[in-house]
């Protein structure tokens, strides 16, 4: 992997007094994540702004992660993610999937619907997990199949305490399209939406991604990366009445997969 000597010369490379770490490390992950924070191209400007942080020595950090395929310099001069990243988010994600088969396998004895695991990935959603419902009548989500958020329960549970002016902004980026004719297609019945999302604590797709499919939706608190659960069933299975004693069911696995993720990324 190509390196800049500038890496090795900055006095910011040194082990922080604090933590035992790199500080150059810590900054180039800082940057990084403020770049996808802001739709993943910025000027140097904007995060010295956001970072504190004097502009030659972003300039230097970004100057390493240019070279080592991070980060991407636009004609424009401005920077933008590179596409080292997408194999290390790949990975990430196939693993984080793997760690919540057994939280997904036990919503389904619980529940006795198919069980998924969903990210926000940029505007979209990603399914990373699923354990399918044993019944023969049931519904099946490919891990990898992206959607967008404003027609699915897990895309509501995940934006559910999102800033209203962020929420609008995605959903200008991707326009709101409907998938069924009972899916949501206006920014103010998606935030209405979500305001019930945070009032009752989970998030109902009632046949707006697909017809006869109803699908309840929790976000997994505190996440190492925004992540939310959920079943999916016909809909004249997963009724209101059924949805009383579900969602109790998926609030605890949550729950405990979220200590289960964050007892594997170190403090």
């Amino acid at each position: 992997m190509p390196t800049s000597s500038a890496s090795t010369t900055d006095a910011s490379a040194k082990p922080t007094a604090a933590g035992g770490g790199v500080q150059s490390l810590e900054r180039a992950f800082d940057l990084l994540e403020r770049m996808a924070d802001a739709g993943g191209e910025v000027g140097l400007s904007e995060l010295s702004a956001a970072s504190g942080l004097p502009l030659p020595t972003i300039h230097r950090l970004m100057r390493t992660l240019v070279a080592c395929g991070y980060v991407r310099q636009q004609p424009n001069r401005r920077y933008s993610l590179g596409p080292r990243l997408i194999r290390l988010g790949e990975s990430a994600s196939r693993l984080l999937g793997t760690w919540a088969r057994p939280y997904l396998a036990r919503l389904v004895e619980e529940t006795g619907e198919t069980a998924n695991m969903a990210l926000l990935d940029g505007d979209e959603i990603v399914y990373v997990a699923q354990v399918p419902s044993k019944h023969s009548m049931r519904m099946f989500t490919e891990v990898g199949r992206r959607v967008l958020p404003h027609s699915t329960g897990v895309g509501k549970a995940l934006l559910a305490h999102t800033p209203a002016e962020e929420v609008r902004a995605l959903l200008a980026r991707t326009g709101m399209p409907a998938a069924t004719e009972k899916t949501i297609t206006t920014p103010e019945g998606f935030l209405e939406a979500l305001e019930k999302v945070r009032k009752t604590g989970y998030a109902v797709d009632d046949n707006e991604q697909e017809i006869g499919v109803r699908c309840l939706a929790v976000s997994v608190p505190n996440s190492p990366t925004a992540a939310a659960i959920s079943i999916s069933g016909p809909a004249g299975r997963v009724t209101q009445e059924v949805a009383e004693s579900f969602v109790p069911i998926l609030q605890g696995v949550a729950a405990e997969l979220s200590v289960a993720l964050q007892s594997q990324t170190p403090a």
